[in-house]
């Protein structure tokens, strides 16, 4: 890998109840355990901010391989939601479902950028064969 960027974060406390903050500053979060969880869901978790993570870079890649195959995108979104539960085995596991919305696009066409994007996205390949990941493309 030809690295291209770099960035630490730090985490202090209690880890989920704890503090999240980046070494340029950035990011400067209060972490709190969701209510689903037994937490107080004051703050933010490690779950919302890998969903915000995931929505931003595979829309990245979307609007990259739009432009490649010359496709105009507009008012595109692409949302995340990221599961955790119990893996059965004393640990747990992560799915993710994206919804990849192209207005004004043919859906073959949105399809095809969506699987393009997948193939692209740094997410995606981290992920791969590690965690469910469903992409739906939807036209609005």
């Amino acid at each position: 890998m030809k690295p291209l960027y770099t960035t630490e974060a730090l985490s202090t406390g209690a880890g989920r109840d704890g503090h999240v903050r980046a070494a340029d500053g950035a990011l400067d979060l209060d972490m709190a355990t969701p209510k689903e969880m037994g937490g107080s869901g004051n703050g933010f978790n490690p779950e919302q901010l890998f969903a915000g993570g995931y929505a931003a870079c595979f829309h990245s890649a979307l609007s990259l391989v739009a432009g490649q195959q010359k496709v105009q995108l507009q008012d595109e979104s692409v949302g995340a939601k990221v599961t955790i539960g119990d893996d059965g085995n004393g640990g747990f596991e992560l799915a993710v479902a994206l919804e990849v919305v192209i207005p004004n696009v043919d859906h073959d066409v949105a399809q095809k950028l969506a699987d393009a994007a997948h193939q692209v996205c740094p997410y995606s390949n981290a992920t791969r064969g590690n965690i469910e990941v469903t992409v739906t493309v939807s036209d609005d």
